[in-house]
């Protein structure tokens, strides 16, 4: 993964209850967010060989890059503040930075 800024990836499946729990967090942090992070969703059954290269074990799998370096690791369901606290202290070290 080479992209620049903070992305993070949601490793899930449609019949997975805690994954559709987990969708509405993500879409509300997608859009508190807007461009200064991306929010990512992959299906484990439509990219197995993707999910297996992450070393994906179980669903949801939430794990947050920076620029294109994996830095968090979150399995199972959390909170939404779980989620926003990695970005939020992503993003204050890549402004930090500038």
């Amino acid at each position: 993964m080479s992209e620049k800024g903070v992305v993070a990836i949601e490793f899930g499946a449609v019949w997975c209850p805690p994954c559709k729990r987990l969708l509405p967090i993500l879409d509300e942090l997608a859009e508190d967010y807007g461009s200064s992070a991306s929010i990512v969703q992959v299906d484990c059954e439509e990219s197995p060989e993707l999910a297996s290269s992450f070393g994906i074990m179980g669903m949801p799998t939430v794990i947050v890059f920076r620029d294109g370096q994996p830095v968090d690791k979150l399995v199972g369901l959390r909170p939404g503040a779980a989620y926003k606290s990695i970005i939020d202290r992503l993003l204050e070290e890549e402004a930090a930075e500038v």
